[in-house]
């Protein structure tokens, strides 16, 4: 293609000086087929070079390596056929790539937007722990061809980052060989199935999973798609939290527990000695309506979406600072983005041998109480020391 001659000139004269940086494509002529924009850089697999595309879809990323020459072929396909801009990274300039309707090519220089080369080594495509199991599909996030269905792309991303941070916290704790998760508050079970679609099915763990809900129909849906997937280790349970009394539980997961249910679940943990506890906190209630009227003395708590969010970091630290008086290790961390959800903080605690210094965590607990005027964190009621 005569009209790509200084775009492939441009790209070869840069990988020989040594100065080649990356190339990406984007602005996609038929944005409705779900490919955003793809990514070229160089990398060695053994000792060749080549170029290593990742095409990234609206619902996924996939990577493909191409030899130098083939790649160029490739670009240039996608120039005619796919993209309508194209830009060629080099420590010396930037080369922009335009083509029009026409499809009449352009080229623009700029200054250079590195002054470093990326490393070239070969990396794997970042692992999607959630395989597209039939169980994603019976709860509506994969269609009949077994696609992810665009408006559950969130869902699906969601699931493969609860995974992620599952399976390091899992190697991390100290469990038993046959492992019994509660997972209170399940709700329609998401990522109940697809924890147990990854310990069981896929990494072939000695796992019993549990889901507790308030919502009968709920139960009764979950139940049923673990009867179709022969999920033989995994049912729901219909009652509150509180009413749950099976004391063998390794692994506590509560996420989005209303209010003092996330408390009612740590409990349920702690008094379980559970190896670990997952919590993604929700409402805050208790707090907030105990402080109501009370006049806070620090300006910050002027104004209302600045008194909810330090009221509900309050909350979860009280709850951290409790669990450590029970040998627990505490972190809190961001589970997911706020572009997903704003209830996006997990609580996780990890049982240890070490001891607590009560003394200590009781002077933390005491402090936050009598700056805010808290009177008593609801967890306290019901955790025996």
């Amino acid at each position: 293609m005569e009209a790509f001659n200084t775009f492939s000139e441009v790209i070869q004269t840069s990988i020989a000086a040594d100065d080649f940086v990356k190339i990406t494509l984007s602005k996609p002529i038929r944005k409705n087929e779900g490919l955003r924009n793809i990514y070229v850089r160089l990398v060695q697999i053994q000792d060749a070079i080549k170029f290593s595309f990742t095409y990234h879809y609206k619902t996924n990323d996939q990577v493909k390596n191409y030899s130098i020459a083939e790649g160029i072929e490739v670009l240039q396909e996608f120039l005619m056929t796919d993209f309508r801009t194209a830009v060629v990274f080099t420590l010396s300039k930037d080369i922009h790539v335009f083509v029009s309707k026409k499809k009449l090519v352009s080229y623009n220089e700029m200054h250079p937007s590195f002054s470093n080369k990326p490393p070239i080594t070969h990396d794997q495509p970042k692992q999607k722990r959630a395989e597209l199991g039939t169980y994603l599909h019976y709860l509506g996030v994969t269609d009949k061809e077994n696609n992810v269905i665009p408006k559950m792309a969130d869902k699906f991303r969601q699931i493969n980052k609860y995974l992620e941070i599952m399976e390091s916290l899992i190697a991390n704790a100290k469990l038993p060989k046959q492992i019994q998760i509660v997972d209170m508050g399940s709700g329609k079970g998401y990522l109940t199935f697809a924890l147990y679609d990854y310990l069981v099915v896929q990494r072939k763990m000695d796992v019993t999973v549990t889901g507790i809900e308030l919502r009968k129909e709920l139960v009764d849906y979950c139940n049923g798609i673990a009867d179709k997937c022969a999920f033989e280790n995994l049912h729901f349970e219909c009652k509150p939290i509180e009413a749950y009394e099976n004391k063998k539980i390794d692994i506590l997961i509560a996420l989005h527990a209303c209010d003092t249910a996330t408390d009612d679940a740590i409990t349920k943990g702690i008094v379980a000695k559970a190896g670990l506890i997952v919590c993604a906190p929700c409402c805050h209630k208790q707090i907030r309506q105990q402080l109501k009227g009370k006049e806070q003395e620090d300006p910050i708590l002027k104004y209302g979406i600045f008194k909810e969010r330090q009221f509900e970091m309050v909350t979860d630290t009280i709850r951290a600072l409790i669990l450590e008086k029970k040998k627990y290790q505490t972190k809190i961390f961001e589970f997911v983005s706020n572009e997903h959800t704003r209830k996006n903080v997990l609580l996780v605690a990890t049982k240890s041998s070490k001891e607590a210094d009560l003394k200590v965590l009781d002077q933390k607990i005491n402090a936050l109480k009598s700056t805010y005027g808290i009177e008593q964190h609801y967890l306290e009621s019901t955790v025996k020391f």
